[in-house]
């Protein structure tokens, strides 16, 4: 993996619970890491909401749209730290949509001075992603608009807390059919922990064990009482 990892895919794909775990797997002593939240395009779930989990990690939290208080469009110029600092490891959590992907074309001269890995997070339980045609035209989509290549898939099918292991094999099904259409190649399929002995010997590409963050508020309160 590059030292810059750019993380986008639909809205609803859980490309930012992937952000947070991808940092927190990364999380070692000595390591430098920073997650910057650049979802500032209607966003629903934001990966600052666990600025207190990645910063025990060690994990610092770069957090847009004025702090995260104000839906607007407002970047942080402390973004410009992750570029100017090669010893940091960098984590963009950008919009889930090709509008919200934009948000890269500003730092396009710092982007290619960096070799850096875009991951497209695939979910084929959402209906603009549910066939190999409608994920390659999303994924165009957002390269146009960010004005870079996605170098990687990353197999995120899931269901929120009604996922099955027939949902993540339906999407590395998809993954595969990108991955062949495109050359591009699958970097992992991401699940919950509770899948990944039942997915062992099933999939061709590693599983990245996913822990489950971002909650909906009710889902929070179900948790609590239970």
């Amino acid at each position: 993996m590059h030292r810059m990892q750019i993380i986008t895919g639909h809205y609803g794909s859980g490309k930012t619970e992937y952000a947070v775990n991808l940092a927190l797997s990364m999380a070692r002593p000595g390591a430098r890491i920073s997650l910057a939240d650049l979802d500032i395009v209607n966003p629903y779930f934001r990966s600052f909401e666990q600025t207190a989990r990645l910063e025990e990690a060690g994990i610092q939290v770069i957090v847009t749209s004025c702090g995260g208080v104000a839906d607007i469009p407002a970047i942080n110029p402390a973004v410009m730290s992750i570029f100017q600092n090669k010893d940091i490891t960098g984590i963009l959590d950008i919009g889930g949509d090709p509008i919200g992907a934009r948000v890269l074309a500003r730092f396009a001269p710092q982007l290619h001075a960096e070799e850096l890995d875009l991951l497209y997070v695939l979910n084929a339980n959402r209906p603009e992603t549910k066939d190999v045609d409608c994920a390659l035209e999303y994924m165009r989509a957002i390269e146009r608009e960010c004005k870079q290549k996605v170098t990687g898939i990353v197999n995120n099918t899931h269901l929120c807390r009604e996922t099955r292991l027939e949902d993540i094999l339906k999407g590395a099904r998809l993954a595969q059919e990108l991955s062949q259409r495109t050359g591009l190649p699958i970097i992992h399929h991401a699940a919950e922990r509770r899948f990944v002995n039942q997915l062992a010997g099933l999939l061709s590409e590693p599983i990245f064990p996913m822990e489950i963050y971002m909650k909906k508020p009710w889902e929070i309160t179900t948790c609590e009482e239970e």
